[in-house]
């Protein structure tokens, strides 16, 4: 009986790696919030991951696509009902990660004779000006927190992560349009899936939307869309300079 708690401690750690050789090769995505709204960036082979979760908020992420799509119908659902239960008003990113989703993922990943679910994901909620918008991060093992500089990546390797985050925040500037904001992330992407150092990174205003045959995928929550919904999806072509 005294054995049971290094072996339930020696599971999760063997569950945690497993969870991070499952996220080799996937690809970071990214949220920046700016006046004309939150812009989300991924880059996949035609699988989805950018998604809407309700009128204010969105959600990116990477892993399987069969547990990213779990997160999903989880976040929705959440997010319905608490608007029906309360008002769409009340839909808020902190009660749908720290309430719902958060403990969620903790449940399915300490669940050791279950499959866990391989995701890393971000959440996005829009507010009324860029100082009330929300980005949140929210691990595989239900882990999370909450982003004050305007940007947030998800990526399996946490200190890649950090080092995008803080070279996108350096280089995104008040000026810059939707379709240089993109091309801002963009470039922090190519750097992570490259290995290239973000200490001589700059900025490549010239990346076509074509990524070595994937596709690059935008969504905006727009800030001055009328009515209750918010979430747009764009041509990256078609972003506005």
């Amino acid at each position: 009986m005294t054995e049971e708690p290094y072996r339930w401690l020696e599971a999760i750690q063997n569950r945690r790696e497993y969870i991070k050789d499952h996220l080799k090769g996937a690809t970071p995505v990214f949220a920046a919030s700016r006046p004309e709204g939150i812009l989300l960036l991924g880059v996949g082979h035609g699988q989805s991951k950018v998604f809407e979760i309700y009128d204010r908020h969105a959600f990116a992420a990477l892993g399987h696509p069969v547990d990213i799509e779990k997160v999903r119908q989880s976040a929705i659902e959440a997010a319905h009902l608490e608007g029906f239960n309360r008002s769409s008003r009340d839909v808020t990113l902190r009660r749908l990660v720290g309430f719902s989703l958060s403990p969620t993922l903790k449940n399915s990943f300490e669940q050791i004779f279950s499959p866990p679910l391989i995701v890393e994901s971000l959440f996005a909620e829009l507010g009324e000006t860029p100082s009330h918008d929300s980005l949140a991060r929210l691990h595989f093992e239900g882990n999370h927190q909450y982003e004050t500089g305007g940007v947030v990546v998800a990526y399996s390797d946490r200190k890649v992560e950090a080092e995008a985050r803080a070279w996108v925040q350096q280089a995104l500037r008040p000026e810059h349009g939707l379709r240089q904001v993109a091309l801002v992330l963009l470039t922090a992407w190519r750097a992570v899936t490259t290995h290239v150092p973000f200490t001589s990174l700059a900025v490549d205003l010239g990346v076509p939307a074509m990524v070595e045959g994937r596709m690059v995928e935008v969504a905006l929550l727009d800030r001055r869309a009328q009515g209750p919904v918010h979430y747009r999806r764009m041509d990256f072509a078609g972003l506005p300079a």
